[in-house]
C-alpha cells in the first residue's frame, strides 16, 4: 500500500493558506478603493454644491448693486418702470426691482441695459418635492400700458433644491433691517432704496440644515432724475 507523500500535504496546505490570504487583500483592496470612491463622490458633491450657491448668491450681488430708481417716468402708467417690491411670505421671499445690470448682446436689439429682474421660486419640473429659486430678467424696462408679465424676459435656475430663501433690507432712516421694502407705496418706502439687502439661503445637506448668508451694498438710494426730464415728461409739458 503506497503510504502519502508529507511533502505534497505540506504543499497543498500551502496552496489554502495563499488562497485564503489572497481572498483576504483582496476584500480589503475591494473595501478601501469601495470607500475611497464613495468619499471622492460625496467631496465632489459638497464642492458643487458650494460653487452652486456662491456662483448663485454673487450673481444676486451683483444684480443688486446696480439697482436704482427713476422720477423720470409716467406716475400714471400702469406700473412703475423703476420699482423694489420685496415680499416676505411662504418659505422663499419675492423680490422684484429695477437695475442696470442687463447686459445688451446684440447690435441694434430692442434691450437697454436698464431692466426690471425678479427672484421667486418655483416647484421643480422633475421632482415636485424639490424647489427651485428662480431670476426672471427682462430685455427692457416696460413701456406706458405694458406690465412685466407682458414683457419678453429669460428665466434662469438661480439655486435648485432649496428650503428658504430670506431677504432683509436695511432702512437707513429707521436703522433697522425690515422684511418687507415697497418703493411704490406712500406707506412704505416710497422713492427710497434700503442701503443694504441681507440675503439667507436655507438648504438641505444629507438631513442637515445649512445656511449661507451675504450682504449687497446698494450705491443708489436716492432717485435718478435729469433735468431735461423724459419724452412723456416733455410732451406733457407742451401741452
Amino acid at each position: 500500500m503506497r503510504r502519502p507523500d508529507p511533502q505534497a500535504g505540506l504543499t497543498l496546505m500551502e496552496i489554502l493558506v495563499a488562497i485564503t490570504i489572497l481572498g483576504f487583500m483582496m476584500t480589503l483592496v475591494w473595501t478601501t478603493t469601495s470607500r475611497t470612491g464613495e468619499t471622492k463622490r460625496t467631496y465632489e458633491a459638497l464642492e458643487e454644491r458650494g460653487h452652486e450657491l456662491r456662483v448663485g448668491l454673487a450673481r444676486v450681488v451683483s444684480d443688486l448693486e446696480h439697482a436704482y430708481l427713476s422720477k423720470n417716468q409716467d406716475l400714471n402708467a400702469m406700473e412703475r418702470r423703476t420699482r423694489m417690491i420685496g415680499k416676505d411670505g411662504g418659505d422663499v421671499d419675492e423680490l422684484s426691482f429695477s437695475t442696470l445690470a442687463h447686459q445688451v448682446l446684440w447690435t441694434e436689439a430692442n434691450e437697454s441695459e436698464q431692466t426690471v429682474i425678479t427672484y421667486f421660486a418655483e416647484a421643480d419640473r422633475e421632482d415636485g418635492r424639490k424647489t427651485n429659486w428662480l431670476r426672471r430678467e427682462q430685455r427692457r424696462l416696460t413701456d406706458p400700458g405694458e406690465t412685466s408679465k407682458s414683457m419678453p424676459s429669460e428665466v434662469d435656475i438661480v439655486l435648485r433644491d432649496i428650503e428658504q430663501v430670506d431677504f432683509e433690507y436695511w432702512d437707513w432712516k429707521e436703522q433697522q433691517w425690515k422684511r418687507d421694502w415697497d418703493t411704490t407705496k406712500q406707506d412704505g418706502q416710497k422713492d427710497r432704496l434700503p442701503t443694504r439687502i441681507r440675503i439667507t439661503v436655507t438648504y438641505d445637506d444629507a438631513g442637515v440644515e445649512q445656511k449661507v448668508s451675504t450682504t449687497a451694498r446698494l450705491f443708489l438710494q436716492e432717485p435718478v432724475e435729469s433735468r431735461f426730464g423724459t419724452d412723456y415728461e416733455r410732451a406733457m409739458g407742451r401741452n
